[in-house]
């Protein structure tokens, strides 16, 4: 029957190391099933395949149509393989997730089921149980640079948290190789490939994306050509706390049919389901004077790549222009900083008051401990100009409130040397850094 599992299945023998893998295997430990959630073609089931024991392929037509008729007569039939059990695309076939938290109740055992899932469910009224306490979640992203093998690890950010610093070294990479891999994006496949295969993976996904999934994700009809001029508007956008309002103004450029704020807040709910943008919330640290700080949400692109297909540039492209280039490349640094953060169990905010003092990147851990991070693409102006902010930041934190930061880093795309200043800020290129 095609809704029962082979016991062993190939998994592709090329496989980089992912931050989530020990991460899923620490969760499997510790609950009774894990839901692993990211965009699609970020490795979700190749991670999973690895540590499940058997598989429930519900992207497959024909097992999803003998899923739908089982659950019908005796759900718990399609549970019935080796543990921990794999069900993907679960989101398909959403009353499965009662059924998977009642098994988990029945069994008592953690690590029985792996969950992995390209948007969430369309309908969230169909469960219903939260899974509290039977289900942790695990978000996946494209990968880093750690993890593509691309950044040689030198610096640590665990080490930086624990007040260790490094020595000087040089660094020779070169500013049209990270122009490369920010169009490249860090899709799993797109790793292994070369020159403009490796480009395409992105494209692909865009077109994707805009032309099939932003419908499908919750069986709402909506414009290829509409959600492709709201993708460009965010391309144009990144790392801005942009209203909806400026997004739609932008599209109303373009597109010859009416469009409002609430079409716009759709489309972009719907990238959100689909795990495609992934924006930033402000930090809110407790400061010495009463300077407002803003608590809009910077916008983000899941993966740097996204921008590049949406605006159809490619690395050339950014080589003439730096402003942009600038734009993408944080968009990169913020991809890394976020899977750095789950491996240290913390999470990245931004900082913007009404002085206009900014932070690009807050990395906060749940021990309260967290960093100042600016993200240039290189340059001593540029630095300069990066630790300053760090350093204003700083001396406005009322450190009898809360901790000092562990680390004011600038994070670059190039330089020649990874170092410390003399004022204690480091400056790191991306391609040096770990979690």
């Amino acid at each position: 029957m095609l809704f029962l599992y082979p016991q062993n299945f190939r998994i592709m023998n090329r496989y980089k190391q992912r931050v989530s893998d020990a991460i899923l295997s620490r969760k499997l430990d510790a609950v009774g099933a894990v839901l692993i959630e990211g965009p699609k073609w970020c490795g979700k089931t190749t991670t999973a395949k690895r540590i499940a024991a058997s598989l429930l392929d519900l992207g497959n037509s024909k097992v999803f149509e003998q899923s739908v008729q089982m659950m019908q007569i005796d759900s718990s039939v399609l549970l019935t393989g080796k543990t921990p059990q794999l069900i993907d695309e679960w989101q398909l076939l959403p009353t499965l997730w009662d059924t998977i938290r009642n098994e988990v109740d029945n069994r008592g055992e953690e690590g029985q089921f792996i969950l992995t899932g390209s948007s969430v469910p369309p309908d969230i009224t169909q469960l219903h149980h939260s899974g509290t306490g039977r289900y942790a979640r695990l978000k996946m992203r494209p990968m880093s640079l750690w993890e593509s093998g691309e950044s040689d690890g030198k610096v640590q950010l665990s080490k930086l948290f624990a007040g260790e610093t490094f020595a000087p070294f040089p660094s020779d990479n070169a500013l049209e190789n990270i122009s490369r891999l920010t169009c490249r994006g860090g899709w799993p496949r797109a790793t292994f490939l070369k020159g403009q295969a490796a480009l395409d993976q992105a494209n692909d996904y865009y077109d994707a994306v805009t032309g099939v999934d932003i419908m499908r994700v919750d069986g709402t009809r909506r414009s290829t050509e509409r959600a492709r001029c709201i993708m460009r508007s965010y391309a144009r956008n990144l790392g801005h706390q942009i209203p909806f309002t400026t997004i739609c103004s932008d599209v109303k450029a373009h597109d010859t049919q009416s469009i409002n704020d609430d079409t716009v807040a759709d489309y972009i709910n719907a990238l959100r389901k689909l795990f495609v943008v992934e924006d930033m919330p402000a930090w809110n640290p407790n400061l010495r004077s009463k300077t407002a700080v803003r608590t809009a949400e910077n916008r983000y692109f899941v993966d740097p790549s996204i921008a590049v297909a949406a605006l159809g540039v490619g690395p050339g492209d950014l080589m003439k222009d730096l402003k942009t280039f600038g734009m993408f490349f944080e968009t990169l640094a913020v991809r890394d900083l976020r899977v750095y953060a789950d491996a240290l169990g913390g999470e990245v905010y931004h900082y913007r008051d009404s002085n206009g003092l900014e932070c690009d990147a807050v990395l906060h851990l749940r021990n309260g401990q967290y960093g100042l991070i600016e993200i240039k693409l290189g340059g001593l102006a540029n630095i300069d100009e990066g630790a300053d902010h760090l350093n204003s930041l700083a001396a406005l934190i009322d450190t009898n409130k809360m901790s000092t930061p562990a680390f004011r880093l600038v994070l670059t795309a190039v330089t020649p040397y990874a170092y410390q200043r003399q004022d204690g800020v480091f400056v790191v290129p991306i391609t040096c850094l770990r979690p």
